[in-house]
């Protein structure tokens, strides 16, 4: 019975193939009907292949390969060798350039012998017709499956040229392991390009797409290298190679050299990942849509529409280029894990170049997974005192013109039932505002934020695009670090740049830009400078963040260089430890704490926040 049925279908799919050549030699004298609704149901106007993108350092170097499920390299026409383009049609389709899509004598061989063995063992298919399965179908060996792929092959031959098809089909097809094309294949297996690769290399990555589980060359090398010598066989026959070019191939030794995929500094990729969508929400107006829509359905509409839009470009084949320095990010981490040996506290640390405000490293904590929960820009904390510059004391300058030896009153202060104290609940008087700062007062700074006005002080810090600040947060306890979410340690790293640019902020990016494979710019950030507080009162705040390193509560921090300066910040009941600095070059913050938000009190005189911000910095002035 199942014989008969095979032979029954075999006849339709014959009835199937002269209907349809009859179309095609009918096409330009007849009314087009068919082609007409093939176009309508199978629309062909463009294939684009998914590609494997890249990140860079600041220096041009691969640090991490982007392959959204899909590892290719694609290769032009002009970049394939022609022997491959020979072999490809002397073993899979010799009448490759005389057929419409189909050879329907192929089919017909394959349909006896699928006949003969009561199942369907072969498929009688062309280069186009697996050109049709790899971009639009499955594998599945169904009559159905055959009839579709027969469509599209056909639509592939109405809408594309030879060469074309050829081109794509060598960069489509799959060649194991998790390598699409040629070129893939070979930078995999051999670890160089397919330009470079000798005919017994050649002829061995193309015995692979045939079957690729049973010519897994990782698994199965011998029944690849028996298919290879078929090849150079079939090559010899058919005079595509000489019979020295034969005998020199079979006689070469084949040698896998894998190449590793790349994907380092996890760390930096993964801030890179969340910028880059940024970037293309900013460029394609996203953001604005966003920001202005009205319901929360619409804005996860357009969310995933540009989750959409950042996979496309991803998968169209590009290289992020950033800023990234191998030397201060390997030791930023290797700090990390130093200085912070419990296993109950976490820490994340930003590293800005002065010149530029680029992100040259960044750590989101101790042994980081890619992808993870990244605490140098998702996690949110109070600054402890580490705001006051910010806050209280660049504004107070800018405002009153102040010099630092002015002096203001350090006793207990309350007022409305607000009664902060300093550490330990000490009073010093009347203290200069040098003292003040580089002791880390805290009624000094209560005071100071009174004087000027809160809304004249939050205008300032409005300026630094904190963006967990609300209303709420406008009140005295600012001043000292009470805020309802607080900053990421990003986000503090970057407004203390300011005070590495003459009081102006510039939005801190790690890619300097976006392009495709041949270098052209896609996208890239053009960030304007804001002056937040004048350079006079910007000198002042200098001059006091190197008292605190030199003579004050940062001292642990202090190292030989040429400009040095920062601040510390503690929260109640040390929840958190900050460290907020500056060199001549580079601008850095490191955070330490417990992701339970619970006290780290018995690390406070271990000062780890100090120490790991100090080896960040000498190692980048190396």
């Amino acid at each position: 019975m199942r014989r008969k049925t095979g032979y029954f279908i075999t006849f339709l799919l014959f009835l199937l193939f002269i209907f349809v050549l009859i179309q095609v030699n009918g096409e330009l004298k007849t009314t087009k009907t068919f082609p007409a609704v093939l176009d309508e149901k199978i629309p062909i106007d463009k294939v684009v292949l998914s590609q494997t993108s890249y990140i860079k350092d600041g220096k041009g170097n691969v640090i991490s390969e982007i392959n959204q499920n899909v590892n290719r390299i694609t290769l032009s026409a002009d970049e394939i060798p022609q022997i491959v383009k020979d072999l490809f049609i002397t073993i899979e389709d010799q009448h490759f350039y005389e057929h419409l899509g189909f050879d329907i004598a192929g089919i017909g061989r394959a349909a006896l012998t699928n006949l003969q063995n009561d199942s369907i063992e072969q498929g009688g298919s062309t280069i186009t017709q697996q050109l049709a399965r790899n971009l639009y179908l499955s594998n599945e060996k169904t009559y159905n499956r055959k009839l579709s792929e027969l469509l599209h092959s056909y639509q592939l031959e109405r809408t594309f040229s030879k060469e074309e098809i050829l081109t794509l089909y060598i960069n489509a097809i799959y060649f194991q392991n998790g390598a699409y094309g040629l070129e893939t294949a070979s930078q995999l297996y051999f670890n160089q390009s397919i330009k470079d690769a000798s005919l017994a290399k050649i002829a061995f990555l193309c015995a692979i797409p045939n079957n690729p589980s049973l010519y897994n060359p990782v698994t199965q090398f011998s029944h690849t290298k028996e298919r290879q010598e078929r090849i150079l066989q079939s090559l010899l026959e058919t005079e595509k190679i000489s019979a020295e070019e034969y005998e020199k191939a079979i006689q070469e030794p084949i040698t896998l050299t894998m190449k590793e995929s790349v994907d380092l500094y996890p760390n930096y990729t993964t801030y890179i990942y969340h910028e880059f969508k940024d970037l293309i929400s900013e460029k394609e107006g996203f953001t604005k849509k966003i920001d202005s829509a009205t319901s929360d359905s619409e804005k996860e509409k357009l969310q995933k529409e540009l989750d959409k839009k950042v996979n496309e470009v991803k998968e169209s084949g590009i290289i992020i280029e950033t800023a990234l320095n191998q030397t201060i990010q390997e030791k930023a981490e290797q700090s990390m894990e130093k200085f912070l040996p419990y296993s109950n506290v976490q820490g994340a640390a930003a590293v800005l170049d002065n010149s530029t405000n680029r992100l040259v490293a960044i750590v989101g904590g101790k042994k980081f997974e890619k992808l993870s929960f990244h605490r140098a820009f998702q996690a949110f904390r109070q600054p402890g005192s580490a705001i006051k510059p910010l806050l209280v004391y660049a504004p107070y300058f800018d405002q009153t013109g102040a010099s630092i030896s002015q002096t203001v009153n350090a006793n207990n202060y309350c007022k409305n039932g607000y009664c902060p104290r300093n550490y330990g609940g000490a009073q010093y008087g009347n203290v200069s505002l040098r003292t003040a700062f580089k002791y880390s007062y805290n009624t000094p700074a209560i005071r100071l934020l009174e004087k000027i006005g809160i809304n004249n002080a939050f205008s300032y810090l409005d300026k630094l695009q904190f963006s967990n600040v609300i209303k709420e947060d406008q009140s005295l306890p600012a001043a000292i670090g009470g805020f309802t979410y607080g900053m990421s340690p990003l986000e503090m790293t970057n407004a203390f740049a300011t005070f590495a640019n003459h009081g102006q902020f510039i939005q801190a990016r790690g890619i300097t830009k976006v392009t495709d494979l041949q270098g052209n710019t896609l996208y890239e950030w053009n960030e304007q400078p804001t002056q937040v507080w004048s350079d006079s009162a910007n000198q002042k705040v200098r001059s006091l963040l190197t008292d605190v390193v030199k003579s004050g509560t940062g001292k642990a921090a202090n190292f030989s260089t040429g400009y040095i300066g920062g601040k510390t910040g503690t929260t109640n009941d040390v929840k958190d430890l900050w460290f907020m600095g500056l060199t001549e070059k580079y601008t850095a913050g490191v955070w330490v704490g417990n992701d339970e938000n619970k006290s780290i009190q018995y690390m406070e005189a271990r000062k780890p926040q100090m120490y790991i911000w100090k080896e960040i910095m000498k190692a980048s002035q190396r």
